[in-house]
Protein backbone atom coordinates (compact mmCIF):
# COMPACT_ATOMS: atom_id res chain seq x y z
CA UNK A 1 0.00 0.00 0.00
CA UNK A 2 1.19 3.47 -0.80
CA UNK A 3 2.07 5.38 2.20
CA UNK A 4 -0.19 8.20 3.24
CA UNK A 5 2.29 11.34 2.59
CA UNK A 6 5.51 11.72 0.86
CA UNK A 7 8.27 13.64 2.47
CA UNK A 8 9.78 15.96 0.61
CA UNK A 9 13.18 18.38 1.96
CA UNK A 10 11.24 21.46 2.38
CA UNK A 11 7.25 20.08 2.39
CA UNK A 12 5.20 16.90 2.57
CA UNK A 13 2.28 15.81 0.52
CA UNK A 14 -0.15 13.83 2.31
CA UNK A 15 -2.01 11.42 -0.43
CA UNK A 16 -4.36 9.56 1.41
CA UNK A 17 -7.62 10.97 -0.24
CA UNK A 18 -6.63 11.04 -3.79
CA UNK A 19 -6.84 8.46 -5.85
CA UNK A 20 -3.15 8.83 -8.10
CA UNK A 21 -0.47 9.35 -5.60
CA UNK A 22 3.13 11.07 -5.89
CA UNK A 23 4.72 9.50 -8.54
CA UNK A 24 8.78 9.68 -10.38
CA UNK A 25 7.35 11.03 -13.39
CA UNK A 26 5.57 13.85 -11.94
CA UNK A 27 7.61 15.10 -9.45
CA UNK A 28 10.15 15.23 -12.51
CA UNK A 29 7.98 17.19 -14.09
CA UNK A 30 7.28 19.64 -11.52
CA UNK A 31 11.54 19.93 -11.24
CA UNK A 32 12.03 20.36 -14.93
CA UNK A 33 9.12 23.06 -15.72
CA UNK A 34 11.22 26.75 -15.65
CA UNK A 35 9.57 28.75 -13.52
CA UNK A 36 12.82 31.10 -12.30
CA UNK A 37 11.47 34.64 -13.68
CA UNK A 38 7.64 33.68 -13.34
CA UNK A 39 5.62 36.11 -11.58
CA UNK A 40 2.01 34.20 -12.59
CA UNK A 41 1.88 30.03 -12.39
CA UNK A 42 -1.03 28.13 -13.04
CA UNK A 43 -1.50 24.30 -12.21
CA UNK A 44 -4.71 22.51 -14.07
CA UNK A 45 -5.56 19.36 -12.29
CA UNK A 46 -3.53 19.60 -9.27
CA UNK A 47 -4.75 16.99 -7.31
CA UNK A 48 -2.57 16.55 -4.53
CA UNK A 49 -0.98 19.67 -5.25
CA UNK A 50 2.30 18.26 -5.85
CA UNK A 51 3.35 20.45 -8.84
CA UNK A 52 2.08 23.59 -7.09
CA UNK A 53 4.14 22.95 -4.61
CA UNK A 54 7.02 22.15 -6.49
CA UNK A 55 7.35 24.88 -8.35
CA UNK A 56 6.34 27.52 -5.73
CA UNK A 57 9.81 26.64 -3.62
CA UNK A 58 11.69 27.31 -7.19
CA UNK A 59 10.57 30.78 -7.61
CA UNK A 60 8.17 33.76 -5.86
CA UNK A 61 5.35 33.41 -7.65
CA UNK A 62 1.40 33.48 -6.99
CA UNK A 63 0.22 30.48 -7.80
CA UNK A 64 -3.23 29.70 -8.88
CA UNK A 65 -4.50 25.38 -9.05
CA UNK A 66 -7.61 24.16 -10.32
CA UNK A 67 -9.50 21.21 -9.24
CA UNK A 68 -12.45 19.65 -9.82
CA UNK A 69 -12.52 16.88 -8.01
CA UNK A 70 -13.84 16.91 -4.40
CA UNK A 71 -11.60 14.74 -2.49
CA UNK A 72 -8.26 16.35 -4.08
CA UNK A 73 -9.31 19.54 -3.34
CA UNK A 74 -9.59 19.15 0.29
CA UNK A 75 -6.18 17.19 0.41
CA UNK A 76 -4.82 20.35 -2.14
CA UNK A 77 -5.74 22.63 0.31
CA UNK A 78 -4.28 21.24 3.58
CA UNK A 79 -1.03 20.57 1.45
CA UNK A 80 -1.13 24.01 0.45
CA UNK A 81 -2.16 25.04 4.39
CA UNK A 82 1.25 22.98 5.88
CA UNK A 83 3.40 24.57 3.27
CA UNK A 84 6.25 27.26 3.86
CA UNK A 85 4.43 28.93 0.65
CA UNK A 86 0.81 29.02 1.70
CA UNK A 87 0.45 32.40 1.12
CA UNK A 88 1.28 32.32 -2.38
CA UNK A 89 -0.99 29.29 -3.16
CA UNK A 90 -4.68 29.73 -3.78
CA UNK A 91 -6.76 26.61 -4.74
CA UNK A 92 -10.11 27.14 -7.13
CA UNK A 93 -12.20 24.05 -6.64
CA UNK A 94 -13.93 23.97 -9.83
CA UNK A 95 -13.61 22.95 -13.33
CA UNK A 96 -11.65 24.76 -16.04
CA UNK A 97 -14.68 25.85 -17.82
CA UNK A 98 -15.98 27.49 -14.55
CA UNK A 99 -12.34 28.96 -13.94
CA UNK A 100 -12.34 30.17 -17.64
CA UNK A 101 -15.68 32.49 -17.10
CA UNK A 102 -14.70 34.07 -15.01
CA UNK A 103 -10.64 34.23 -14.36
CA UNK A 104 -9.15 37.64 -15.83
CA UNK A 105 -5.49 36.53 -15.11
CA UNK A 106 -2.86 36.16 -17.20
CA UNK A 107 0.11 33.45 -16.66
CA UNK A 108 3.63 33.46 -17.22
CA UNK A 109 3.37 29.77 -16.73
CA UNK A 110 0.67 27.13 -16.94
CA UNK A 111 1.17 23.48 -16.19
CA UNK A 112 -0.67 20.87 -16.21
CA UNK A 113 -0.47 16.63 -15.83
CA UNK A 114 -3.93 16.03 -16.97
CA UNK A 115 -5.71 12.89 -16.48
CA UNK A 116 -4.10 11.42 -20.15
CA UNK A 117 -5.17 8.04 -21.21
CA UNK A 118 -7.42 8.33 -23.72
CA UNK A 119 -7.36 4.95 -25.25
CA UNK A 120 -5.81 2.61 -23.22
CA UNK A 121 -7.22 0.13 -20.57
CA UNK A 122 -9.08 1.28 -17.56
CA UNK A 123 -8.47 0.59 -14.34
CA UNK A 124 -11.84 -1.42 -12.39
CA UNK A 125 -11.29 1.39 -9.92
CA UNK A 126 -13.78 4.02 -10.61
CA UNK A 127 -11.51 6.76 -9.04
CA UNK A 128 -8.28 5.59 -10.49
CA UNK A 129 -10.35 5.85 -13.69
CA UNK A 130 -11.36 9.10 -12.91
CA UNK A 131 -7.72 10.36 -12.49
CA UNK A 132 -6.48 8.70 -15.79
CA UNK A 133 -8.74 8.79 -18.81
CA UNK A 134 -9.80 12.38 -20.18
CA UNK A 135 -11.63 12.64 -23.52
CA UNK A 136 -10.01 14.67 -26.21
CA UNK A 137 -12.05 17.77 -25.60
CA UNK A 138 -10.20 18.06 -22.33
CA UNK A 139 -6.82 18.85 -24.25
CA UNK A 140 -8.50 21.50 -26.39
CA UNK A 141 -10.06 22.87 -22.96
CA UNK A 142 -6.87 23.44 -22.03
CA UNK A 143 -5.45 24.48 -25.31
CA UNK A 144 -8.73 26.82 -25.58
CA UNK A 145 -7.97 28.38 -22.15
CA UNK A 146 -3.92 28.97 -22.90
CA UNK A 147 -4.99 31.07 -25.30
CA UNK A 148 -6.76 33.68 -23.91
CA UNK A 149 -5.31 33.67 -21.10
CA UNK A 150 -1.44 32.57 -21.29
CA UNK A 151 1.32 36.06 -21.60
CA UNK A 152 2.48 36.62 -24.94
CA UNK A 153 5.60 35.49 -24.50
CA UNK A 154 4.75 32.66 -21.35
CA UNK A 155 5.07 29.02 -21.79
CA UNK A 156 2.44 26.14 -21.74
CA UNK A 157 4.24 23.04 -19.83
CA UNK A 158 2.52 19.68 -20.57
CA UNK A 159 3.24 15.90 -18.83
CA UNK A 160 1.94 13.35 -21.42
CA UNK A 161 2.43 9.62 -22.65
CA UNK A 162 4.02 9.86 -26.32
CA UNK A 163 0.83 8.72 -27.98
CA UNK A 164 -1.47 11.63 -26.20
CA UNK A 165 1.44 13.97 -26.53
CA UNK A 166 1.30 13.77 -30.42
CA UNK A 167 -2.17 14.21 -30.16
CA UNK A 168 -1.93 17.09 -28.21
CA UNK A 169 0.77 18.85 -30.76
CA UNK A 170 -1.38 18.63 -33.40
CA UNK A 171 -4.23 20.12 -31.68
CA UNK A 172 -2.20 23.01 -30.70
CA UNK A 173 -1.79 25.23 -33.70
CA UNK A 174 -5.58 25.29 -34.07
CA UNK A 175 -4.70 27.35 -30.92
CA UNK A 176 -1.89 29.56 -31.82
CA UNK A 177 0.05 27.51 -29.67
CA UNK A 178 3.44 25.37 -31.14
CA UNK A 179 5.34 22.91 -29.57
CA UNK A 180 8.80 24.01 -28.62
CA UNK A 181 10.61 22.00 -26.64
CA UNK A 182 10.20 17.58 -25.79
CA UNK A 183 11.63 16.00 -23.24
CA UNK A 184 11.27 12.21 -23.49
CA UNK A 185 11.48 10.30 -20.29
CA UNK A 186 13.03 7.02 -20.32
CA UNK A 187 12.47 4.56 -17.76
CA UNK A 188 16.18 3.55 -17.10
CA UNK A 189 19.10 4.10 -20.14
CA UNK A 190 18.44 1.74 -22.73
CA UNK A 191 14.64 1.53 -21.67
CA UNK A 192 11.67 2.18 -22.60
CA UNK A 193 10.15 5.85 -23.22
CA UNK A 194 6.92 6.45 -21.39
CA UNK A 195 6.11 9.97 -21.05
CA UNK A 196 6.83 13.51 -22.84
CA UNK A 197 7.18 16.47 -21.06
CA UNK A 198 6.31 19.47 -23.84
CA UNK A 199 6.51 23.07 -23.51
CA UNK A 200 4.64 24.90 -26.06
CA UNK A 201 5.02 28.31 -26.63
CA UNK A 202 2.75 31.59 -29.39
CA UNK A 203 6.28 31.49 -30.75
CA UNK A 204 6.54 28.95 -33.93
CA UNK A 205 9.81 27.74 -34.39
CA UNK A 206 11.60 25.72 -37.16
CA UNK A 207 11.22 22.53 -35.40
CA UNK A 208 10.90 21.83 -32.27
CA UNK A 209 13.74 20.73 -29.46
CA UNK A 210 14.01 17.41 -28.48
CA UNK A 211 16.09 16.75 -25.50
CA UNK A 212 16.25 13.26 -23.34
CA UNK A 213 16.32 12.25 -20.19
CA UNK A 214 16.46 8.28 -17.84
CA UNK A 215 15.17 8.41 -14.02
CA UNK A 216 17.69 5.16 -13.52
CA UNK A 217 20.78 3.75 -15.00
CA UNK A 218 20.82 0.57 -17.27
CA UNK A 219 20.39 -1.88 -14.11
CA UNK A 220 16.81 -0.21 -13.31
CA UNK A 221 18.00 0.71 -9.30
CA UNK A 222 20.18 3.76 -9.38
CA UNK A 223 19.08 6.74 -10.50
CA UNK A 224 21.00 8.37 -13.16
CA UNK A 225 23.41 11.73 -12.74
CA UNK A 226 20.98 13.97 -14.54
CA UNK A 227 17.34 12.71 -12.50
CA UNK A 228 19.50 13.24 -9.14
CA UNK A 229 20.40 16.56 -10.08
CA UNK A 230 16.97 17.67 -11.16
CA UNK A 231 15.54 16.46 -7.76
CA UNK A 232 18.32 17.31 -5.15
CA UNK A 233 16.52 19.80 -4.67
CA UNK A 234 13.20 17.68 -3.29
CA UNK A 235 14.50 14.22 -2.68
CA UNK A 236 15.42 13.19 0.75
CA UNK A 237 17.95 10.68 -0.42
CA UNK A 238 20.41 12.86 -2.96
Amino acid sequence: MANSYFQFKQFRVEQDKCAMKVCTDSCLFGAVVDVANAESILDIGAGTGLLSLMVAQRSQASIDAVEINLAAQQQAQENFGTSPWSNRLKLHPESLQEFAAHNRQSYDVILSNPPFFISSLKSPDAAINAARHVEQSFFEEILCFAQHHLAKTGKLYLLLPPPEAALFSNLAPKYNLHLAHTLQVYTKTGGKCIRHIQAYTFEAAPTAEVSSIAVREEDGVAYTAAFAQLLKSYYLIF
